[in-house]
């Protein structure tokens, strides 16, 4: 197996894998905020530093960013031709991601903090 190939084939996991928890964790969100919608910030900072809740959202957004990126780069890969301007829109790609991985990152670890 050729790894241009192996990398074909990590990407199709990595999107279905992150595509399952995302539907399986999605509908968990939805009716929270429908049912049972915190009902000011104190009760939202509350909700989010339990445990179990702050580990599925930290897992939620690291799922959501990484079949983001294969996604949007299998695209780029794809229709963007120039090697210069995929790089660069690549490029873009990941400091944006990274960028909003970290913002996630920051509200979950505050809200355990308090």
């Amino acid at each position: 197996m050729s790894l241009r190939r192996a990398s074909g084939l990590r990407a199709w996991v990595v999107q279905r894998v992150s595509a399952v928890y995302l539907l399986l964790f999605t509908p968990l969100l939805v009716g929270k905020f429908l049912f049972y919608p915190p009902p000011d910030h104190t009760a939202w900072v509350q909700w989010v530093s339990n445990r179990w809740v702050a580990i599925g959202l930290l897992l939620f957004f690291v799922a959501l960013l990484m079949h983001a990126w294969v996604g949007v780069r299998d695209i780029l890969i794809d229709y963007v031709h120039p090697l210069g301007a995929r790089v660069l829109l690549l490029t873009l790609l990941a400091f944006g991601l990274l960028g909003c991985g970290f913002w996630a990152l920051d509200i979950v670890l505050h809200a355990g903090a308090h």
